[in-house]
């Protein structure tokens, strides 16, 4: 039987951080008084399980690890010569990166140039954009966990879009995008900084999907970054998806079975209002959403790619 490890980590995302956690081992993540991002912790509303421990940064040198998985930049470039020992910095080291390259789509090097490190991509998608350099690389696709007895009601004829500070983050996430579909077709916008446009706020992460469930549809402006787990969260719960034709969503999205996918923002808007006027097409949609995300990024699946990645790492 392989022995449970004792994994470092930061608070890089929390819902990340929870379906990581489900991977049968121990994980100590970091945190800072005040909590401020990235330093957080066992903190908030996430329904942690026994084995996320909190550990404060000053206490990180005198623990005995097995590997340490960083999860940003500055994580990887400074904390670990703050905060942890030379013996430490010794250990397995995975670098999980969550996005597509920012400055360059195609030609950026990865900030982590390790061959004796792991590089793990949370999409096929990021690990063709990514040069990995000299560094190992594999793909964890994300899992996810929604309560069995939440299921698409669709009864609102309204779309949602859930994404965090769309206002601040520019033509990336896909602000424009959401504001010209708004005027199209009635939506609602939920995450952190929702207000800022006009939205209606944030959902605790546990609530989303039964929220969202009693919208018509999911729309996701978001241009370029990784596959969002509200997408998935949503089509595991039966809800038809309407994107735009971009990064990892074209292999989730199969155009006019589980929704619809473009890169024409009059053609998605046309899209969104026959899903308003056909509710019985839009659940026919939603059902094999569920079923393809059921298939794809199942929970079990999750943690069992990530127990390999980390005895793979620990093995030696």
């Amino acid at each position: 039987m392989q022995r449970r490890l004792k994994i470092l980590t930061w608070h890089t995302h929390g819902s990340y951080l929870y379906y990581l956690t489900q991977a049968p081992h121990d994980f100590y993540v970091l945190s800072k008084r005040g909590r401020p991002p990235g330093y957080g912790g066992r903190c908030g509303h996430i329904p942690w399980g026994d084995n996320v421990i909190d550990l404060p940064v000053e206490q990180a040198k005198d623990c005995r690890f097995d590997c340490i998985l960083f999860q940003d930049d500055d994580q990887y470039l400074k904390d670990q010569h703050v905060y942890l020992s030379e013996a430490q910095r010794r250990l397995p080291k995975i670098y999980l990166e969550h996005d597509p390259p920012r400055e360059n789509p195609t030609d950026m090097r990865h900030p982590v140039q390790d061959p004796d490190m792991l590089l793990v991509h949370v999409t096929p998608f990021n690990a063709l954009m990514w040069d990995s350099g000299v560094t190992p690389a594999r793909i964890v696709e994300h899992g996810v966990i929604v309560q069995p007895d939440v299921r698409y009601g669709g009864e609102l004829a309204r779309g949602i879009v859930v994404v965090n500070n769309i206002g601040r983050r520019g033509r990336r996430l896909g602000g424009d995008v959401f504001t010209r579909a708004r005027e199209a077709v009635p939506l609602d916008l939920v995450g952190m900084g929702a207000q800022e446009m006009g939205g209606l706020g944030e959902v605790e992460h546990a609530r989303l999907p039964a929220f969202c469930a009693q919208y018509r549809f999911f729309f996701n402006p978001i241009r370029y970054t990784s596959l969002g787990l509200a997408v998935i969260e949503a089509m595991m719960v039966g809800m038809p998806i309407v994107a735009l034709a971009t990064t990892e969503m074209t292999t989730v999205i199969d155009n006019g079975v589980s929704g619809y996918i473009d890169t024409r923002e009059e053609v998605l808007a046309e899209r969104m209002r026959e899903l308003l006027a056909h509710p019985e097409h839009a659940r026919e949609l939603g059902i094999a959403a569920r079923r393809y995300a059921l298939e794809r990024f199942g929970i079990e699946r999750f943690a069992r790619d990530w127990d390999a990645v980390f005895q793979l790492v620990t093995q030696h």
